[in-house]
């Protein structure tokens, strides 16, 4: 009789219902994974529940299915999550864009911050740490079409937030080691922003540190994606930024 390592099984379906919430955004019942694993839903409940109580799920409603935590969400990036490979047609586009003739870097920030946008389908933003009273942003437009942002009061807190610039870019711009930060939900400390996810990364001018590119969008993004993406544009800015 084959033995079950039920903590992998946990983890394995963890990761499924996350990637089901982040490509339909619509809470995840258990048979809707139930015959993934060839598992009953009644099994797959079971699982559930034990989530539920470790805190990586929740039921959004009294029934029905269930949705990530800002817990569930962090142990995805941090363990679960697999970054995949950029498409060549990808890596063309970004350097194409990134690689405009573009002789100002206020002007080579904004572009960055639209093709981050495109991209990702979320904002875009760029900045330059010995700036203090700018920040390059673009598709605020886009994380408002997400089904997280249809309530009123959301909407204009975010918007007001990303109009005050010294306040975005205290955000941006803090400190953290590494290339790269992924700051879910609650973890950046800002209200308006607890629906969110911060991906943060820097470039380089001159071979220092100059500067913090980031996408914004809600907790429900395809992770997996958007980190190498960010990382590519981050490399290809600090080689477009060596000919200044």
């Amino acid at each position: 009789m084959r033995s079950v390592d039920y903590n992998s099984r946990r983890k394995l379906v963890l990761n499924s219902a996350i990637n089901r919430y982040i490509k339909n955004a619509v809470p995840v019942a258990s048979e809707d994974i139930a015959d993934e694993f060839d598992l009953s839903s009644a099994t797959i409940r079971n699982i559930f529940s034990e989530l539920d109580d470790s805190g990586f799920l929740k039921h959004p409603y009294t029934s029905g299915g269930r949705v990530p935590t800002d817990k569930g969400y962090r142990y995805y990036v941090d363990f679960l999550v697999r970054q995949i490979e950029l498409i060549d047609d990808e890596k063309k586009r970004i350097l194409k864009e990134c690689k405009k003739k573009i002789r100002r870097l206020e002007d080579a920030l904004e572009n960055t911050s639209e093709v981050i946008s495109e991209i990702t389908h979320y904002a875009g933003i760029a900045s330059f740490l010995e700036w203090q009273d700018k920040v390059f942003y673009k598709g605020i437009s886009r994380i408002l079409d997400q089904p997280e942002f249809r309530d009123a009061d959301k909407i204009r807190l975010l918007v007001r937030l990303m109009e005050d610039k010294g306040r975005l870019l205290g955000i941006v711009n803090r400190d953290f080691s590494g290339k790269l930060k992924v700051y879910i939900g609650g973890e950046l400390g800002i209200p308006e922003m607890e629906n969110c996810s911060l991906i943060v990364t820097s470039y380089k001018l001159k071979d220092q540190p100059s500067g913090r590119l980031a996408v914004l969008g809600p907790m429900r993004m395809e992770y997996d994606h958007i980190i190498p993406v960010l990382e590519y544009i981050s490399d290809v800015l600090t080689d477009v930024l060596s000919t200044f």
